[in-house]
């Protein structure tokens, strides 16, 4: 193993490694995994991945499992980046693509976290996991607890979309539904762990989700030939992916794998619920909660995000921006990218086009910019979304 400790992402105070971790003991902030990277890259390289397994395990030497027996896996990661040339015609720009996280698993991008935590959950000796969920974390949570042969605990909105709701029950999580957000959601848990002995694995709360999110950051570099996009275009509610991304980049550049420089990072967040936009456009390094959140997009209805100064700290360092959108554009550019290039995103996902054009408009973003979308999850998953516009 290459975990050489864990560290605050805001003190820096080291915490150690392979013992059950929440948040930083002094500043009560995310701790991210540090990893021996002269050590990793002996025998992680450019040219072994060619012989890898098609998944996120692919990159081994900088996860954290210590034990291959505790690795769970449904075959998550290894998504496509679709070329998406229609849809670049129509918005007016040479390269554009789509990483399409709708085809893990559990038919979003949290099948990458889920994957490292409950990994590093059954090999910490973790037995009950506990999560709040706007839909796909639930989801994800269920299916590799079970897979794992560990119990699920999943506190969720009441207006969550069924079928989240109905994927988390089907794969062995207990479901509690409750009145309110996320937030509201996640501060039950917190009540509830310690007499439960559950451990939580919401957002940042814990160490290894964003670990396995950061592959999202390794794929695009391996699968573009390692040389970076100049745009990349994230969906953030608590911004796991984006953070992990960031993560990911410096690894590879200190594994020597690429250069220093970086692609724009944006955050598109819902009109209804912009915490991150309305920080960054204020100039703060943290986040006020965004009062009365509310939009269809339910995975960017996350009023206060726990890593919002990792976020905000990725977009001014990679020269990006923050920008916000109407539930009626994402819905919109829904129906737009699945009849020109047959994704059918989930409406965070779509709010990436909408995105994309107002950064063409005010020229953050020109027709030779090489920009990739992230769809993040299946729109089969948001029906309610789609009947209450028809």
């Amino acid at each position: 193993m290459n975990v050489t400790h864990l560290e605050c992402g805001l003190c820096g105070l080291s915490h150690e490694a392979h013992r059950l971790h929440n948040l930083c003991t002094a500043c009560g902030k995310p701790l991210l995994v540090r990893y021996d990277l002269e050590r990793a890259k002996m025998t992680l390289t450019k040219d072994s991945l060619a012989s890898r397994r098609p998944d996120l395990w692919r990159y081994r030497e900088v996860l954290p499992v210590q034990d291959d027996k505790n690795i769970v896996s449904l075959g998550e990661g290894w998504t496509p980046l679709l070329h998406a040339p229609r849809l670049a015609k129509r918005v007016g720009i040479h390269e554009l693509y789509i990483k399409d996280e709708s085809q893990n698993p559990t038919q979003s991008f949290k099948a990458r976290g889920m994957a490292a935590a409950v990994s590093m959950a059954k090999e910490l000796g973790a037995t009950k996991l506990a999560v709040p969920s706007a839909g796909n974390a639930g989801g994800a949570l269920a299916a590799y607890a079970s897979r794992a042969g560990l119990k699920s605990y999943v506190f969720m909105p009441r207006d969550t979309p069924r079928a989240n709701i109905v994927e988390c029950e089907q794969t062995g999580a207990r479901v509690t539904l409750m009145d309110g957000l996320i937030t509201d959601c996640g501060a039950e848990v917190g009540r509830r762990k310690e007499k439960a002995g559950w451990f939580d694995v919401s957002t940042l709360k814990e160490p290894y989700r964003v670990e396995g999110k950061k592959t999202l950051g390794y794929e695009v570099a391996e699968q573009m030939n390692w040389e970076l996009p100049d745009v990349i275009i994230y969906p953030t509610g608590g911004g796991t992916g984006l953070i992990g991304m960031w993560k990911a980049f410096d690894e590879m550049e200190r594994m020597g794998w690429i250069g220093s420089r970086r692609p724009r990072m944006v955050t598109v967040q819902a009109e209804g619920c912009a915490p991150i936009v309305r920080a960054f456009e204020e100039g703060q390094r943290f986040a006020d909660e965004f009062p009365n959140a509310a939009t269809t997009a339910s995975g960017l209805r996350v009023p206060k995000a726990i890593g919002d100064f990792l976020i905000l700290d990725a977009l001014r360092n990679s020269g990006g921006t923050a920008v916000s959108v109407t539930d009626e554009e994402l819905i919109a550019a829904t129906r737009e990218i699945g009849a020109a290039e047959g994704v059918f995103c989930a409406p965070e996902g779509a709010a990436c086009l909408p995105a994309l054009r107002k950064l063409m408009e005010t020229g953050e973003v020109n027709i030779r910019d090489r920009v990739v979308l992230f769809n993040t999850g299946s729109g089969v998953k948001y029906m309610e979304s789609f009947t209450a516009t028809d």
